[in-house]
């Protein structure tokens, strides 16, 4: 297991070591496995999405919103604060 899903509610997943760009990974999402490119380079602990994300779309971690997109994110990008705006501080 190379990422990990907290709920499957989640349209991101955390990464349980370095990901590098060109690498696939497999989740089952919804009963299915699903192969995912990763596109970005993912350190470990870091979120991965596993789902395209549109700007001010929810961002579910948990089975929680725990934020909102700043911009667009395809599957397999980093999701971090350079895309990412934590609703806990707003």
């Amino acid at each position: 297991m190379r990422v990990y899903i907290h709920n499957e509610k989640d349209n991101v997943a955390v990464a349980l070591e370095d990901l590098k760009p060109g690498e696939r990974i497999k989740i089952s999402k919804g009963g299915f496995e699903v192969g995912i490119e990763i596109k970005q380079e993912i350190p470990f602990g870091h979120k991965i999405a596993l789902e395209k994300i549109k700007a001010g779309e929810k961002v579910v971690k948990y089975g929680e919103v725990i934020g909102m997109a700043t911009s667009d994110i395809n599957p397999g990008e980093h999701v971090h604060v350079h895309n990412l705006k934590s609703l806990k501080y707003t």
